[in-house]
């Protein structure tokens, strides 16, 4: 790897940090500019995960003190994305390489309307939550967070505004949470398991931290509104994306 390419995963990898904390999409930055620099499509993959874990710490190291407000529902949360994240991660180290291929474009699509229709829906729940499936949304999602990943911050961002009465702000520092640690139980797999490119997760992963931890501050001043409208656009180019990809 030139030290121009390793430049150019920094930049991507910081690109990849706000995107992905503002709008879930982490991936489409980072998983081409690794494929770019000439890694395999398996390889890319699980580097691009290992790399994320630190949009996740750096996101935590500038809105911990939100996140502690969670209390003992957020150990729950937890687990159920830790669980997820090591299951997607054996799904990835033995199954076919296209096993979801098919399914994750419409996935993103459901996710995108959701979050379009986010504030009817919640009328509609009025002040209900939905503790059965608020975890196995978590763990289904990060099972495909720890697979894959490209989409998994929109779909678990729109899981938690309707199934929660949380703000499109805290709910970001959740998706960032939960993905993060979902990612982080995958890439502990990867190091021992998968053909993780060391230097270009290096690289890669020191942009994503500088983008994770400004990205709490740059969601809080945008007009909610207009973020979650954004977010929903940007799914549904990510979902044509993945589809002519």
């Amino acid at each position: 790897m030139t030290v121009f390419d390793f430049l150019l995963l920094v930049a991507a990898g910081f690109g990849a940090g706000v995107v992905g904390f503002v709008t879930g999409l982490a991936s489409i930055v980072s998983y081409p500019a690794l494929l770019a620099v000439g890694l395999s499509p398996v390889s890319a993959n699980v580097t691009n995960t290992v790399a994320l874990v630190a949009v996740g710490v750096g996101s935590v190291t500038n809105s911990h003190a939100e996140l502690r407000k969670g209390g003992r529902s957020l150990i729950a949360q937890s687990a159920f994305a830790a669980a997820g994240g090591v299951v997607g991660a054996v799904v990835l180290l033995v199954a076919p390489e296209d096993s979801f291929e098919a399914i994750v474009p419409i996935l993103v699509i459901l996710a995108a309307v959701a979050m379009l229709m986010q504030p009817r829906l919640r009328a509609l729940a009025a002040q209900r939550k939905f503790p059965r499936l608020y975890p196995l949304g978590i763990f289904v999602t990060s099972v495909y967070g720890g697979y894959f990943g490209a989409g998994a911050g929109v779909i678990i961002l729109a899981l938690i505004m309707i199934c929660t009465s949380e703000s499109i702000w805290r709910a970001s520092i959740l998706k960032s949470y939960l993905l993060g640690l979902a990612n982080l139980v995958a890439a502990v797999l990867f190091a021992v398991l998968g053909p993780v490119h060391w230097v270009a997760a290096l690289a890669m992963a020191i942009g994503c931290f500088a983008g994770g931890w400004l990205g709490p501050p740059i969601v809080k001043v945008i007009p909610p509104n207009l973020l979650r409208v954004a977010v929903a656009l940007c799914a549904f180019g990510l979902a044509i994306w993945l589809w002519v990809s």
